[in-house]
């Protein structure tokens, strides 16, 4: 097989790959949103929550269901458009890059849940686990950058 076609079923299968677990973070990220509202919105009402950091987890939430959103979207449009090695590999960017984000969001959602219903000392932990996660993330950011301007063969 040549390079070019062999890097062509590499891109299909990483993109088809990450549209799949895109998909299953998006479920269950959704899940969760339909957890808290379900849950915690009669306790928002009465006032039993702190309202500010309510709305914010939910925002994150959101967001996190549209980043996971635009990565599935970004890696299935590889497989499913005619485009050049180098509109695959920006899309493929793009698409890693939503999924950084998905990821850190992801990660922070428990601290803000904790924090909301009135775990401080859990919350700091959680929130300590997310600012871990988020070094070592920021830590390989150049790493992912190479691997994003590997060369491509024509």
């Amino acid at each position: 097989m040549s390079d070019q076609k062999e890097d062509l079923w590499l891109d299909l299968d990483l993109a088809a790959a990450n549209v799949s677990r895109a998909g299953t973070l998006l479920g269950s990220t959704i899940a969760v949103f339909t957890f808290l509202l379900f849950f915690l919105y009669p306790r928002f009402s009465s006032g039993q929550i702190d309202p500010v950091l309510f709305q914010i987890t939910l925002t994150i939430i959101v967001l996190t269901i549209l980043s996971f959103s635009l990565c599935a979207l970004f890696c299935y449009r590889i497989g499913a458009f005619r485009m050049t090695m180098t509109e695959r590999r920006a899309s493929m960017q793009t698409g890693a890059l939503l999924w950084i984000i998905g990821t850190l969001l992801v990660v922070l959602e428990p601290a803000l849940i904790l924090f909301t219903i009135g775990l401080a000392v859990v919350g700091v932990v959680a929130l300590g686990a997310w600012l871990l996660y988020t070094f070592f993330v920021l830590r390989d950011a150049r790493r992912y950058q190479r691997y994003s301007r590997r060369p491509v063969s024509k």
